[in-house]
């Protein structure tokens, strides 16, 4: 088996500004666990805001998404536009309020959002390119606006989110937490994450069962 490449975009660092750290290095570990070689990318922008993560409260600061990244990273993360799909066979998203906030703007407009210029180029790139994608927690919210009407995806249960999915087009379906969705015609797999995980390890249920999932559609290509 060949190795397989991986790109995987940041949001920030942290829940409730950024990417959910959790999610973000379950997947880096499963990923390399599996034999993947993995590239962190993020857009060199301005965070939506920066939340205070023992109070919760918005602080009056700004921050780099890029920056922030690089922390989960270790440093080793690029500018997202430096990303070129033909480079990888897979891309991955995890969520936090970052994929709402910073690579989209699902967090304040709901179904009327829109996706930041250079991570959507990216993702429909891969999309284009029959190239499978994983998404987690939230972001699976903006499938929608990357494969276009009709795509199948989860965000758990929540019926609010799921309305919004609906809205923008796409065919949501309830999920557990350790269990994934596969759009099989379009290799998108999702998995619900802390949307619905109460511990750590029922996260990783869900998000090792994505990332084995995405390194096996890779195979099909």
């Amino acid at each position: 088996m060949t190795t397989k490449k991986v790109a995987v975009i940041l949001s920030g660092c942290g829940v409730y500004d950024g990417a959910e750290i959790h999610e973000s290095v379950i997947t880096l570990l499963r990923l390399d666990q599996r034999g993947a070689k993995v590239q962190c990318f993020a857009p060199d922008i301005a965070q939506l805001h920066v939340i205070n993560h023992l109070t919760g409260e918005q602080m009056p600061e700004t921050r780099n998404v890029l920056v922030e990244s690089a922390r989960i990273a270790r440093g080793e993360i690029k500018d997202v536009r430096e990303a070129r799909v033909e480079d990888f066979d897979a891309l991955i998203v995890p969520g936090g309020f970052g994929a709402a906030k910073n690579l989209s703007s699902f967090a304040t407009e709901g179904a009327a959002c829109s996706v930041q210029a250079d991570v959507l180029s990216l993702a429909e790139a891969f999309a284009q390119a029959c190239k499978p994608i994983g998404l987690m927690c939230i972001s699976p919210a903006i499938a929608a606006k990357i494969y276009g009407p009709g795509v199948i995806c989860t965000i758990g249960t929540d019926a609010d989110t799921a309305a919004a999915v609906t809205k923008m087009g796409g065919t949501h379906e309830d999920c557990e937490v350790s269990e994934i969705v596969e759009d099989k015609a379009r290799k998108l797999v999702s998995t619900p994450a802390y949307m619905l995980a109460k511990s750590i390890s029922e996260a990783a249920a869900g998000i090792n069962k994505m990332v084995d999932r995405v390194l096996e559609l890779t195979q099909k290509a």
